[in-house]
């Protein structure tokens, strides 16, 4: 782990922010940090900030901490270009749980470190390589009445099944779909709905 511009995945956010502050030396700090249970997504006015706080002049090299639950596509959007050309002597660090949320314009931008994974290795009863619409029916109705909350770790879980089975076409558009459920999920949509329609969707992908 360096103190450098990247995307660090870890379930265990407090105890990643420890161990960056322990390989501090000259540098300086700044936190943003959502981690409160009924405030855990970076907001737009929390980009704000990150951005007004990189454009302070300083002359140590500023480490900026950036660490939520999830991050939006707004936000990440938002972020876009100060993390394409940070202000001299400014390194950005995201910390967030979920690597499928983390936008493909990001990635081709900062390293993607995987720390922890918080979706279990355990069969959970789709062979995302083996997609088909019987599959999708049958794993849909499986589901009928998941949560919200449990069907975010379902989504992880395929999206990473999916990298993994090389199966699919994953260009920019399709790892898209992965982030939008996630912001289907927290604005309300029904987890049935979402699941169902990634899984189509993704199944359009799946290569011939």
């Amino acid at each position: 782990m360096r103190l450098q511009s990247q995307v660090l995945i870890s379930s265990d956010i407090e105890g990643t922010i420890a161990a960056l502050k322990a390989l501090r030396q000259k540098e300086q700090f700044v936190e943003i940090v959502k981690l409160d249970p009924k405030d855990d997504a970076f907001k737009v006015e929390d980009a704000r900030l990150a951005i007004e706080k990189a454009y302070m002049a300083s002359e140590a090299t500023t480490v900026i901490i950036l660490a939520a639950k999830s991050f939006s596509p707004i936000v990440q959007n938002k972020l876009l270009k100060v993390i394409e050309e940070p202000p001299p002597k400014k390194e950005f660090i995201l910390i967030t749980p979920s690597k499928a949320t983390i936008l493909a314009t990001i990635r081709s931008r900062l390293p993607v470190n995987v720390l922890s994974e918080e979706i279990d290795e355990e069969s959970f009863g789709l062979d995302v390589s083996q997609l088909s619409l019987s599959t999708v029916y049958a794993f849909v109705q499986e589901h009928k009445r998941t949560d919200a909350k449990t069907m975010k770790r379902i989504v992880e879980r395929i999206s990473k099944e999916a990298m993994r089975s090389g199966r699919f076409n994953l260009d920019e558009k399709t790892l898209t779909l992965f982030s939008d459920s996630f912001v289907a999920l927290d604005v309300g949509s029904p987890p049935q709905f979402v699941l169902n329609t990634l899984l189509l969707k993704l199944l359009a992908r799946k290569k011939r």
